[in-house]
């Protein structure tokens, strides 16, 4: 944490002197350190993207054309498999891709964010929760640019945009509060595990094969019974799996369900249970961040 001083000579200037030993601390504090360093978050997502495309003949147009590809490769074999059964099968696996794509890239670019800026963390002050943050938003720059791809995509199949539509800047927030809460958490495990990383990549593989984003829940039935337990898969889904509500909820209102003709509306209480699980994944991981935040310079 950061305190306010004035130099000895009555200056204007005010001197931050940070206390390394100290955790945790007053938020407001906090977050006005974290808006005094907003330009260097700006610059940091930046940097990010330059990186990113660095000697790319396309640049940022693969952020476009990876969920396009996998669209068309899940359509074709879908196709085949379930003699298509789904309605407008690209529109349903592309609302999927591209928020499940923007959630595992910032999932990993997180996770290295601290440990990828080792010299940095160990050179200078600054918040150390712009790095996190940093990688998420440069994430984000992708997701929007994916996004409209999509909306083009929307109207090329006659399903355009309707009024139900509005509900995704709050999806958009649910599934940014989300992912912000895991890339500190696991972002500041790694620097003391660096396993993290490996066991995150076997772990998402099997994260993107429970969440509908190829698939719809309701494809399970309306009730399933394992060792002698009968219950609802997709609402057992949605339940322990945040993303599955997230990805269920873009596709809801931008497509529609699995028996609809097109988008409909959102049930609120699918969004405020998602929402508040988002909400406490943050808390932790911010939590864990702060706690772990002044040994980063000793071990990196």
């Amino acid at each position: 944490m950061t305190s306010e001083t004035r130099p000895p000579s009555g200056g204007d200037t005010p001197v931050y002197i940070y206390n390394a030993d100290q955790r945790g601390g007053d938020w407001r504090l906090k977050l006005r350190e974290l808006r005094q360093y907003r330009y260097l978050l700006r610059n940091l997502v930046v940097r990010d993207l330059k990186a990113r495309y660095k000697n790319s003949v396309l640049g940022i147009l693969w952020s476009i054309l990876n969920p396009l590809f996998l669209m068309g490769v899940f359509t074709v074999l879908f196709s085949v498999m379930a003699n298509g059964q789904i309605r407008q099968y690209p529109i349903f696996v592309l609302t999927g891709l591209i928020p499940w794509n923007f959630f595992s890239g910032a999932l990993v670019s997180g996770t290295v964010s601290v440990t990828g800026n080792s010299a940095l963390v160990k050179k200078v002050y600054f918040p150390r929760e712009l790095l996190p943050a940093s990688a998420l938003l440069s994430n984000l720059v992708n997701f929007f640019f994916a996004f409209l791809v999509l909306i083009v995509f929307l109207y090329v199949f006659g399903i355009g945009l309707t009024v139900h539509a509005l509900w995704v800047p709050v999806l958009l927030l649910t599934q940014l509060i989300f992912t912000l809460g895991l890339c500190l958490l696991l972002g500041s495990l790694t620097v003391f595990y660096r396993d993290v990383l490996m066991i995150l990549e076997v772990v998402t593989l099997a994260w993107f094969f429970l969440t509908p984003v190829f698939y719809s829940l309701e494809m399970f039935g309306n009730s399933a019974t394992i060792l002698g337990i009968t219950f609802v898969p997709a609402q057992v889904m949605r339940w322990l799996n945040p993303m599955a509500s997230i990805i269920d909820g873009y596709r809801t209102v931008l497509w529609g369900t699995y028996g609809s003709n097109g988008p409909v509306g959102m049930n609120p209480a699918y969004l405020v249970r998602t929402f508040v699980t988002a909400v406490i994944v943050l808390i932790v991981g911010y939590t864990v961040f702060t706690r772990l935040n002044p040994l980063f310079g000793e071990k990196l």
